[in-house]
């Protein structure tokens, strides 16, 4: 009886509390066989991804800064810029193969991989069959369980990654005395070796020198491993039991008959910088692993929960979308997600995407200088895709699209930083590769702050040479004061770094036949042009997402040198360029030209949608102010269709919300939830979606995707421009009645809305500064005027 009442028990349990918070837990009544049905924590550097297995758990080990390589060299193809001008003169000759041939001269070394850490191991030696499995991702806690019987015994592990305290916690609990059994090994892909200190497991190790990017397979030796070379790490784990009994041998850690334990996990790393050598200017990674894990076990284990929770809740609880109540919750969130493709409504599952979207960027974005990656901070491989770097022609700004909106500002800053480092190695790409002022981002770039086009004379043109990531990366900079109203900040830091991408486009402008300015040589990233005489090529001049970038950031630039009252005469030469861009082109087919001519696609419906940067995150293509233009973009993404991979389709999504097409930016977004099994797996079902955990498959994974779809739902609900805020603006039919609280607009404002059958019943607006914030909703037009920290309802 004893057993049949607690079966009961789990069985009403479960429902009820995942029913109140359907848009907050992931749950799966097995563990995870593959790394995407694994759950993920993290507290914005160590990140660990969870199998929840029974007789042995299996959690990947990951720390933000541990990558290959080493401070970039200076220089590396001192002669590369004489190339610029043969470019330039092949491409007034139209001979564009010559142009795409010259192109590997300006090419340099690729970037370097993020790093898998480590596996951890925990042996629990079960045996027999286990029953009332369950294990959950409580994304208002960040906090995963798993739960089981096992002869008898009800085990449970709670698990969280500390911010506050630098740590990892495991805690083991049975509701039998002295019931759990364990052992703790590590394992890892890097050079490293365990020793037993006391009672920690020591393990000590380091990174390789140089990684080839997974998608190069002609080097001999793909990952190089030098002793004296390589970033260096720390992992310790201890065992705490009131109980139960901890040995050791070399390279494990053994606990005995406990009912209750705490497992602690340290990680560190000797990066000390992007310009500092990991070896011999490195910081002390054991002694920094060794002190927070001794400041950590000084704490009971309800203290560390609670300044974990009071921490991240600080974060995660600023903001609040509720949509429809759905049933579906007591289902396993993979089992919700596969009816949700094959068509059933589930709005808390909406809201589940979202939410889990807002607590990857806390998860994975809290590091100095070092922002999150491909794959956020959860990487496996020792070869990932594309290295897990910063894809720098999308991937990475789309990680912080949401980053303003969703009022989560402090995680901007990883990339802000980042910014700062990557101009300083930028200025020597511009000189060596450009002969230009100011600084400049290629293609790719990682955590040395790599600079340079990749492709070591031996890349595709069209995507190797790339070379607006500079401009692209400062229109973040512009974007945080926007949202922040910080002055101090745009003065000190962010118009210097505009300044100096502002520079290097205005040496790089040339100008064409007809006296308007564009860039040449130019690639449309990752796209290929037909000429009319068929050829197929990537190198032309005057690209229109180029351009877009350029325009962006000139509008950018002015606004904050009139803000700040420098540089007139500089302000004026670049409003004077700004106005001589060659402008938008509107194609034969009614769409906006991506190319300086008006020539075909090798692939109509390519992922990349550059030339669109206008409209989204770019705001100079609006529908009331450049309703052609916003026309145009509307027929290249008819052009283009839904089918997608996931990144692309965030992307698409947002572009749709900034058409105020709502319908079509919600038929996306259910497209975006789209089932797709792990890698791995021999299943059936592909392409770009969502795995069973809820990261995004490009595929493979890459966590751009969770991004952009979270931030394109704000964007469906709420848009901002300078001192104007426009409510519902692509509010999807089927979202008849909703709210959403504490989500942030341009000007410094704090936007809270509730609506009822498909109208907007309530608007509560927040004002951090004063200002005279101009609302819009369904033609109607309000301004109002705010005190710092005033609070106002307004009525329509």
């Amino acid at each position: 009886m004893k057993k049949i009442l607690f079966i009961c028990i789990i069985c009403c349990w479960i429902p009820s509390k995942l029913s109140a918070q359907a848009d907050k837990i992931l749950w799966y009544d097995k563990p995870a066989q593959y790394f995407e049905e694994t759950l993920v924590l993290g507290n914005g550097t160590m990140g660990a991804a969870l199998f929840g297995g029974i007789a042995k758990e299996k959690i990947y080990l990951n720390e933000a800064t541990l990558w290959s390589g080493e401070p970039v060299a200076p220089n590396p193809n001192p002669d590369a810029y004489k190339a610029v001008a043969e470019i330039r003169k092949a491409l007034v000759e139209e001979n564009y193969q010559l142009a795409d041939s010259l192109q590997s001269t300006l090419q340099g070394p690729y970037s370097q991989s993020y790093m898998p850490l480590g596996t951890l191991e925990i042996d629990f030696g079960h045996s027999g069959e286990s029953t009332e499995y369950y294990r959950e991702l409580d994304l208002g806690r960040a906090m995963a369980k798993t739960t089981y019987t096992n002869n008898g015994v009800h085990f449970t592990r709670e698990y969280f990654v500390s911010h506050p305290d630098r740590i990892m916690v495991i805690r083991l609990t049975s509701d039998q005395k002295k019931a759990i059994n364990c052992s703790l090994g590590f394992q890892s892909l890097l050079q490293f070796k365990t020793e037993i200190e006391g009672d920690k497991l020591m393990v000590n190790g380091y990174a390789p020198y140089n990684v080839e990017p997974n998608y190069i397979n002609d080097k001999p030796e793909p990952v190089q491993f030098d002793e004296n070379r390589g970033t260096r790490f720390t992992s310790l784990f201890q065992i705490q039991s009131s109980d139960g009994e901890v040995t050791t041998t070399d390279s494990k850690l053994t606990l005995s008959n406990a009912t209750e334990a705490v497992i602690y996990i340290s990680i560190a790393t000797s990066f000390n910088g992007f310009d500092k050598n990991p070896v011999t200017e490195g910081r002390n990674n054991e002694a920094l692993a060794k002190e927070r894990l001794e400041k950590a076990m000084e704490k009971p284990y309800d203290t560390l929960q609670k300044n974990h929770l009071t921490d991240y809740g600080e974060l995660f609880d600023r903001v609040e979308l509720t949509l429809e109540a759905s049933e579906k919750a007591t289902l396993p969130t993979d089992q919700r997600l596969l009816q949700y493709t094959d068509g059933a409504e589930d709005k808390s599952l909406e809201e589940l995407y979202f939410n889990f979207g807002r607590y990857l960027l806390i998860s994975s974005s809290r590091t100095p200088g070092v922002p999150a990656n491909l794959q956020g901070i959860w990487n496996p491989y020792m070869r990932p895709p594309w290295s897990s770097n910063y894809t720098v022609n999308i991937n990475v700004e789309e990680n912080y699209w949401m980053a303003e909106t969703a009022n989560l500002s402090e995680l901007h800053q990883p990339l802000l930083g980042f910014i700062g480092n990557v101009a300083i190695t930028g200025r020597e790409t511009a000189k060596t590769y450009y002969d230009t002022e100011g600084w400049v981002v290629g293609h790719n770039s990682d955590i040395w702050a790599m600079s340079n086009p990749v492709g070591e004379n031996a890349g595709g043109p069209t995507w190797a040479n790339w070379n607006m990531g500079g401009v692209w990366l400062s229109t973040h900079l512009w974007e945080h004061y926007a949202f922040t109203q910080d002055k101090n900040y745009l003065a000190q830091k962010a118009y210097p770094l505009m300044k100096g991408a502002v520079d290097f486009c205005l040496d790089w402008l040339v100008k064409d036949q007809q006296g308007n300015y564009i860039t040449s040589p130019s690639t449309s990233p990752e796209n290929i042009f037909i000429t009319p005489d068929g050829y197929h090529g990537a190198t032309l001049y005057g690209a229109t997402s180029d351009l877009a970038m350029i325009r962006e950031l000139f509008e950018d630039f002015i606004k904050a040198s009139e803000i700040l009252d420098r540089d007139t005469e500089f302000r004026e030469r670049v409003k004077t360029v700004h106005e001589q861009l060659y402008p938008y082109q509107i194609g034969k087919k009614g769409n906006l030209q991506e190319w300086y001519y008006d020539w075909e696609d090798e692939d109509p419906k390519h992922r990349h949608q550059s030339h669109l940067f206008g409209l989204y995150p770019g705001h100079h293509i609006t529908m009331e102010e450049t309703p052609e233009l916003a026309q145009a973009s509307r027929t290249t993404l008819e052009i283009k269709g839904d089918d997608t991979t996931g990144w692309s389709k965030g992307w698409r999504i947002n572009l749709w919300a900034r058409l105020w097409d709502g319908n079509r930016a919600y038929k996306m977004y259910r497209e975006l939830l789209n089932y797709v099994d792990p890698d791995d797996m021999k299943g059936s079902r592909r392409g770009g979606g969502t795995y069973p955990n809820l990261l995004d498959a490009h595929p493979p994974f890459q966590i751009d995707g969770n991004f952009g779809g979270s931030a394109a739902v704000i964007e469906m609900l709420m848009q901002s421009r300078d001192d104007t805020i426009f409510l519902l603006p692509a509010l999807p039919d089927t979202w008849e009645s909703g709210s959403i609280t504490g989500i942030k607009a341009r000007g410094g404002y704090e936007v809270a809305l509730e609506w009822e059958n498909t109208q907007l019943k309530k608007t509560v607006i927040t004002a951090t500064v004063a200002g005279n914030p101009t609302i819009i909703y369904d033609g109607k037009q309000k301004e109002i005027t705010l005190q710092q920290g005033q609070t106002v309802e307004v009525d329509w």
